[in-house]
């Protein structure tokens, strides 16, 4: 029995054994298996899991003007959240909401204690104080190491100038980071860098990001910036002196620019009202426009200038011609008058510069009167008065004409059109037409975009912007003549400066209402040129709807003008065509 026993003993321990070897060779062969052929396999997957795709933030191009001032950049803001629930004081055991509100209240401009503890009552987690908080801000806050504050980091539009220039310039949506207006609108393609596909990164089990799986040069983006043509210093004076024009003629609205007639350039564009794109929600869509290029007015007598180089291209006037102005006249069933008539009456007989400096809509009606009017209108569509000009801006308007038909079957309107009324444009397209005047007669682009720069300074232009010939060189210099009469002699003395040669233009035009033209509502304006011998400038002032007596182009425009000229010729140390003059004035 006990030999029996033993052998049976003997035979499950061998069992056993037999087991365990049959084990080990199973366990080896898998970790054979697994580590020599599916290594490469598992690694893959291995890495995939801790592998994760990113989307890496670039900042939108900034914007410049001509000297390189900022206008516009991204730059780094916080976003507060707390979390009631979270909220812990180790060195207390008493309920530190209203510690953590009163130290929030010392950095946060828009809360009182009393606010920020019925903030935290209204839930217990992810309550949001404040959006967009600057990085010194935001430290001070962080200072604090309060259990239940977060400061999110996030990137945002800044224009360090806040209004100027703000309906140039447009505002980016805060949500998505677009831009909605002005050059931030239409150069998005420009200004948004872009970079080809997604950053493949690794991370921890806590979800931090591996230094070693980050290529070298993983993102890189040149450095270039939007350059526009502005100029911040002149920019700045011409907001200051039309916002002061506006209040001081209580008038509705204003826009004054200054353009290179020979490029097209805009120096400065300045429309009010305006907005500061900081903060764009605070305002309502007609803050948000830039009237000078969205909204059509009837120029007035500033477009006489234009008329009269029509007639000299036509040939059926010159310099010494002389019209007879009887101070009114009856059309089709319509009696016009002259701006003076009940003052002055009749005018006589007048040479063409003395039509404009009387702005005689009399002497004009009779100048034009004597093109055919099939003429007379396709002289004004190569003008493309009724197409916009092409500007860099969102919604620019194109002018409103008369059909070829109401145009040439109906005497009244090439009669209305010859003193700038019955028809409508922007200002910004009236500044391109004297442009033509002040370059030789090109029609060029206005535009106040210049390219992309970089770093040294390089300039890539974005567009070619083109221009035509309307004028010849010898009639723009009779018309710059004329034009130069009008403020020496005429109904533009109020801009003219002493020692300078400046040509100009005044409008005083009615606004249209139900039934005809309204007495008490006008659009005043004036257009300088300058120098005479050497036009460097067209500035041009529309200042709507002033509410003083004697509202005219020449008492609410010209001095305008005037005022931004002058800055000029300080800003530019332009010399004076006839120093004589200064001395004069000095020794008076």
């Amino acid at each position: 029995m006990r030999l029996s026993n033993v052998s049976q003993e003997r035979k499950r321990l061998f069992f056993i054994w037999v087991i365990l070897f049959v084990v080990c060779i199973g366990l080896g062969g898998r970790i054979y298996y697994l580590q020599m052929v599916k290594a490469e396999f598992l690694q893959q997957k291995a890495q995939q899991q801790q592998q994760v795709s990113l989307t890496p933030y670039i900042p939108r191009r900034s914007i410049i003007d001509r000297h390189d001032n900022v206008l516009a950049t991204d730059r780094m803001v916080y976003d507060l959240y707390v979390h009631p629930r979270f909220f812990s004081d180790e060195d207390s055991d008493e309920d530190p909401k209203e510690e953590i509100a009163k130290d929030l209240a010392k950095i946060l401009d828009d809360y009182t204690q009393a606010e920020l503890l019925d903030r935290f009552e209204t839930r217990s987690s992810g309550i949001k104080l404040a959006d967009g908080l600057r990085e010194q801000v935001a430290t001070n806050i962080e200072k604090l190491h309060y259990n239940g504050v977060d400061l999110i980091q996030k990137y945002a539009r800044y224009y360090p100038y806040k209004d100027l220039a703000g309906n140039v310039i447009g505002y980016v949506q805060k949500d998505n980071h677009q831009g909605q207006t002005g050059v931030e609108l239409t150069q998005q393609n420009h200004l948004q860098r872009s970079v080809k596909g997604n950053l493949q990164v690794q991370i921890t089990s806590e979800g931090e990001i591996l230094p070693k799986s980050v290529p070298k040069n993983a993102v890189t983006f040149d450095e270039r910036k939007l350059q526009l043509t502005l100029d911040l210093k002149l920019q700045r004076y011409a907001q200051n002196a039309l916002r002061k024009t506006i209040r001081q003629n209580n008038a509705k609205r204003g826009t004054l620019l200054v353009m290179n007639p020979h490029t097209g350039e805009l120096l400065s564009l300045v429309s009010e009202p305006n907005y500061d794109p900081n903060h764009y929600f605070n305002y309502d869509l007609k803050s948000l426009r830039n009237w000078a290029v969205t909204d059509l007015y009837e120029p007035g007598s500033t477009f006489k200038p234009i008329n009269v180089a029509i007639a000299l291209e036509a040939g059926v006037i010159n310099p010494n011609t002389q019209i007879y102005d009887g101070g009114r006249i009856k059309i089709g069933g319509w009696t016009i008058r002259n701006h003076d008539y009940f003052s002055e009456g009749a005018h006589g007989m007048l040479e063409i510069p003395e039509i404009l400096q009387l702005s005689s809509n009399i002497g004009m009606i009779k100048v034009m009167q004597r093109m055919t009017p099939e003429s007379y209108y396709k002289r004004l569509q190569e003008l493309e008065i009724d197409e916009p000009v092409g500007i860099e801006l969102t919604g620019e308007t194109s002018g409103q004409f008369k059909s070829k038909f109401q145009f040439t079957n109906y005497e009244i309107e090439p009669a209305t059109a010859s003193f700038g009324q019955g028809f409508s444009l922007t200002p910004i397209k009236l500044a391109q037409l004297h442009s033509a005047i002040a370059n030789g007669g090109k029609l060029v682009t206005p535009h106040v975009v210049r390219g992309l720069v970089d770093q040294e300074g390089e300039l890539q232009p974005l567009q070619n912007h083109e221009s035509k010939d309307v004028f010849s060189s010898q009639t723009t210099q009779q018309v710059l003549q004329m034009m130069e009469t009008v403020v020496s002699e005429g109904t533009a003395e109020t801009a003219d400066i002493a020692g300078y040669e400046l040509a100009g233009k005044t409008g005083t035009s009615q606004k249209a209402s139900v039934g005809g033209y309204s007495f008490d509502n006008v659009i005043t304006s004036f257009v300088g040129i300058f120098p005479v011998d050497n036009p460097r400038y067209v500035v041009l002032a529309v200042v709507d709807n002033p509410k003083i007596e004697m509202a005219y182009g020449s008492t609410v425009a010209a001095p305008l003008v005037k005022d931004v000229i002058e800055e000029l010729i300080t800003m530019k140390g332009i010399p004076p065509t006839h120093p004589e003059e200064l001395v004069s004035k000095e020794s008076q």
